[in-house]
């Protein structure tokens, strides 16, 4: 039985959405040979640690006593393989993350995480240190939430080229401009109710002004075409200045409106679908679309946001580090 002792950094929705996980598949991970072990979780008022492994149903149940142990401190002192760092972050300067990656991997610890910040800050010096110190730096959930498309490419396409990569990248802005689309609401009312159902959050602005996709651009452009690219080479329109009249407008001459992120172009803005695209899909779902220059178009569709999604992707990057320990 494989052992990876793993030390969790941010355990707000997404943090406890990997918790739920882990005790959910506990036994088909053991099953698999695997013993995933939480040995520390922290946040920012403290850590839970037990180098043996956390009770994480107790801790789930709020019942764990959180120490005055600092996040910096836990990362460099406890016992364990792989740092998660989930933390909300700040797109200018990837803090608190870009901080918690360097210093796990300085400290010899594997890092997989869901933060965009700090690879759309630092993206090629992350990966170099990674890549200096042997380890592993995955971001799979950055992207598209539950849509493998990064390590689909990495995978599965190993002997293409993508000529671009362009695609719906935001579930929040696809929800409102969706509702917009079907119910001729405009768009404050169509982001209130996004929010209500938690799709959105109190301060939408990364979502509404583009940010959120530019960061997303950026994280596949440098990934997966090799490019250097940084937030401000992105050229940034949202979603502010489009009204149902616009929707209606383009449904007349058979299209609908998407806040659309595009690699190749590095732009992020709302642009005009045919219907009949595969990226005209409804909802908070995310679409991605990868031209390659083998396989030809390939197109994925799925949840870009949510606990239980993200930690699909999360366990994805967590089991293939594990299996190589």
């Amino acid at each position: 039985m494989a052992r990876a002792r793993m030390i969790i950094v941010g355990f707000g929705n997404i943090g406890r959405g990997l918790a739920e996980t882990l005790v959910k598949k506990e036994g088909a991970l053991k099953a698999r040979g695997l013993d995933l072990a939480v040995v520390a979780v922290c946040e920012v008022g403290g850590c839970v640690v037990d180098e043996s492994g956390i009770n994480l149903n107790t801790l789930l149940s709020g019942k764990a006593e959180w120490g005055g142990r600092k996040t910096l401190e836990a990362i460099e002192n406890v016992e364990a393989d792989i740092v998660v760092e989930l933390t909300p972050g700040n797109i200018k300067t990837g803090e608190p993350g870009l901080t918690h990656i360097k210093t796990a991997l300085e400290s010899g610890k594997h890092v997989v995480t869901s933060n965009k910040s700090p690879l759309a800050v630092a993206y090629s010096r992350l990966t170099r240190l990674a890549s200096r110190n042997g380890l592993q730096l995955r971001f799979e959930a950055t992207v598209g939430g539950a849509i493998p498309v990064i390590s689909t490419f990495r995978n599965e396409l190993k002997v293409n080229s993508a000529m671009n990569i362009y695609g719906i990248l935001n579930g929040t802005t696809n929800y409102i401009l969706s509702k917009m689309s079907e119910e001729g609401v405009d768009l404050q009312a169509a982001l209130k109710e996004a929010q209500d159902l938690g799709l959105a959050e109190s301060n939408p602005e990364y979502d509404i002004n583009g940010t959120d996709t530019a960061a997303k651009v950026v994280i596949l452009a440098n990934a997966l075409m090799g490019m250097d690219v940084r937030l401000a080479d992105i050229r940034i329109e949202g979603i502010k200045r489009v009204t149902p009249e616009a929707i209606e407008l383009a449904k007349e001459y058979g299209y609908t409106i998407k806040l659309v992120g595009d690699v190749a172009a590095k732009e992020v803005g709302p642009m005009l679908v045919p219907i009949d695209h595969p990226l005209n899909v409804r909802g908070s779902l995310n679409a991605i679309l990868i031209e390659t220059d083998i396989a030809g178009k390939i197109t994925m569709v799925g949840h870009g946001a949510g606990p239980r999604e993200t930690s699909s992707a999360l366990m994805a990057d967590i089991i293939a580090i594990a299996e190589c320990l």
